[in-house]
């Protein structure tokens, strides 16, 4: 791992962490009106998250298409991390911590609709982890065997 990948990483770890910090001590503060806010920024950060966990394979597929080494290859790492660390990871991490405050501050605990949405978010957190992953194998030009599987369910759907 390169000096500049680390530095990177060092950079979005901070940001994730003020971000946190910033909003733990507004959620501790709780000024009135401060549930409908929370509210609206849990939304945008939801639709944030999806988004570029939904644009991360597109990615990927094109990165397949590249050679490893190549210009466009490392155009793609740079565009697939800076995706991940920019936008994706700093989404989910608001999506979370704001859904759980509105969660208890709604008094939904014990709600049964929470805990299927809970088990879903679970579940795409885990994607999540998966996609990480991925553009780690992908920055390391790794990426035989998901190149493997999207090479082949592309093939699958021209046929389909």
């Amino acid at each position: 791992m390169t000096a500049d990948v680390k530095t990177r990483g060092l950079r979005a770890g901070i940001g994730l962490v003020i971000t946190a910090v910033l909003v733990g001590a507004l959620l501790w503060w709780h000024p009135s009106g401060l549930y409908l806010w929370a509210k609206a920024v849990h939304i945008i950060a939801v639709i944030s998250w999806m988004a570029g966990m939904l644009y991360l394979p597109r990615l990927f597929i094109y990165h397949c298409e590249a050679e490893p080494g190549s210009r466009q290859s490392e155009t793609f790492k740079v565009m697939e991390w800076r995706l991940l660390t920019i936008i994706i990871n700093p989404a989910m991490v608001v999506t979370w911590v704001l859904g759980l405050w509105l969660a208890h501050d709604g008094g939904w605990l014990s709600a049964g609709w929470l805990h299927a949405k809970f088990a879903l978010v679970v579940v795409l957190s885990g994607v999540h982890g998966f996609m990480v992953r991925w553009v780690r194998d992908f920055g390391a030009d790794q990426n035989r065997h998901i190149r493997n599987s999207i090479v082949l369910s592309m093939k699958y759907r021209q046929f389909s």
